[in-house]
């Protein structure tokens, strides 16, 4: 038991050369992801799961938006690092793992530079490990969510620069952060209003926001964010793609349908920062015999957090009932909760010994939490899961050489986003769902359609081929892909397709 003490202290007061312990752990971490998982997957002959498949399909050309109702800024980064080390698992978990390494720094960054101690730091950054959706969803699944976690903790920190330098460099990061939020994920601007509004809401920070040099912020954000905004006026079509997903007005009259979003809401709240709050307070029974100072009202940066806590579940809720919005996914959630952590540690910061316990047995929780994910992380990566989860499995270098058998592939078209993977061993090959926008100008012939026995309905691929002017052959091709990890062969329908003919 001491040892793990020991350790503990380690994490939250040494240093590793440059570095906090804290932060070279985090660094280790998503280092050591890295390696293995693409190794593992080299290894395996594994591909990759249904969010990074996606990606491998946008990441083949630079534009200002990708539909599939999402902005840009984490297909950006992945072509960015395809650019430097190719179309390759290595790129996509180099994305990945960069991103959560950034936000968990930065949360830990923007705590110690509100002045706390670097144990409440460090509590901060693990308690955003207690999190399964950032330490357990964010490994195996997510890409979007992953670009949100970072830039919420980033903008944190632009706002502490500013508060504290007043600079026009930090006006201009502050105004980058928020072009980086708002590219990031759409949902975030409830965080970027909650955090603004709570900024205001405080003398100590409204003379920064009222500082006339926020002009600048705003002025690079939108300079920054323009072209997406354009293209996202230009298909809207695209950029509301995924809008049944909210289950608007599902209820079927008014007070059916707020009480249905209440509920739902609520048990997104608790199915995301359920257990968290619960190591949390578990953390603290245990340090209850701990002398502790009289409690006194936090500073500033504490209610700075917990103001922008507060008011993003006040404009959620009011979003909720204005929209009608009766279905919710935990993830969803992450831009309202991701201070959550560094909140708690601030407060127990000034909880003396007690609360420098309770620290203690969160930071341990945390990096326990994270280190046991690791090799479940490993094997989802190679084995997938049942369902989607299973195209992880695919040779998709078996179908490939089926798909050529009869001669070159330009275009493979599918109903989802698994066929993605095809592009790890051709980069240069043109790969599309019904979700690409420019369908019909994304067409390199010779084009093929690609399905699967799964439950994918393929209807709207069939009406989007017909809108862009081909044909499909009479004569389809039935073959077996195998599949690694002992799973039986996956039936895959290949069909050749035809430009139409003027009449």
């Amino acid at each position: 038991m001491r040892h793990l003490e020991k350790w503990t202290d380690w994490l939250c007061d040494e240093r590793v050369g440059p570095f906090s312990a804290a932060i070279a752990f985090a660094l280790a971490y998503c280092l050591v992801q890295i390696v293995v998982m693409t190794l593992s997957s080299h290894l395996m002959g594994t591909g990759v799961g249904v969010d990074d498949a996606e990606q491998l399909m946008a990441t083949r050309f630079l534009a200002a938006g990708y539909g599939s109702s999402q902005p840009p800024l984490y297909t950006w980064l992945g072509i960015l690092t395809a650019s430097l080390v190719g179309t390759n698992i290595l790129a996509l978990k180099i994305v990945k793992y960069a991103l959560l390494a950034g936000g968990l720094i930065a949360s830990f960054a923007a705590v110690r530079r509100l002045g706390y101690s670097n144990r409440a730091a460090t509590t901060a950054m693990f308690g955003l490990l207690l999190f399964p959706q950032i330490v357990w969803e964010m490994q195996h699944a997510l890409t979007h969510s992953v670009a949100v976690f970072c830039v919420s903790s980033l903008l944190l920190l632009a706002v502490v620069e500013v508060r504290k330098r007043r600079s026009a460099a930090a006006y201009v990061l502050l105004g980058l952060a928020t072009a980086a939020a708002m590219l990031s994920k759409y949902n975030i601007v409830i965080f970027i209003a909650a955090l603004f509004i709570a900024a205001l809401s405080l003398r100590e920070t409204r003379e920064a926001i009222f500082d006339r040099r926020l002009l600048i912020s705003v002025i690079v954000a939108i300079l920054a964010c323009l072209p997406t905004f354009y293209w996202s006026l230009a298909h809207l079509e695209d950029l509301l793609a995924h809008s049944s997903g909210f289950g608007v007005a599902e209820g079927g009259n008014a007070a059916k349908t707020a009480s249905l979003g209440i509920l739902g809401l609520g048990n997104a709240i608790l199915n995301f920062a359920g257990l968290p709050v619960a190591v949390f307070a578990v953390a603290f029974f245990l340090a209850r015999r701990q002398p502790a100072p009289p409690s006194r009202p936090g500073p500033w940066p504490e209610k700075l957090l917990w103001h922008a806590i507060g008011f993003a579940v006040v404009i959620t809720l009011v979003v909720v009932l204005a929209g009608g919005v009766t279905q919710f996914r935990d993830r969803w959630l992450l831009p309202l909760f991701v201070l959550l952590p560094a909140a708690l540690a601030m407060r127990l910061d000034a909880m003396g010994e007690r609360g420098r316990k309770t620290q203690a047995t969160i930071v341990f929780a945390g990096a326990v939490i994270a280190i046991l994910v690791m090799p479940v992380s490993w094997y989802m990566h190679i084995y997938g899961g049942d369902s989607r989860g299973s195209i992880v499995r695919t040779d998709y270098a078996s179908l490939q050489r089926q798909l050529t058998a009869d001669g070159p592939v330009g275009t493979v078209i599918s109903n989802w986003f698994w066929i993605g993977n095809l592009r790890l061993l051709d980069p240069g090959l043109v790969v599309l769902d019904d979700e690409i926008p420019d369908f019909a100008k994304s067409i390199r012939e010779p084009a093929v359609l690609v399905l699967a026995d799964d439950e994918e309905p393929a209807s709207v691929i069939f009406s989007r081929i017909a809108e862009a002017g081909y044909v499909m052959e009479t004569v389809h091709r039935r073959i077996a892909v195998p599949q690694v990890l002992g799973s039986a062969p996956r039936q895959v329908t290949i069909t050749r397709l035809h430009k139409m003919t003027a009449q």
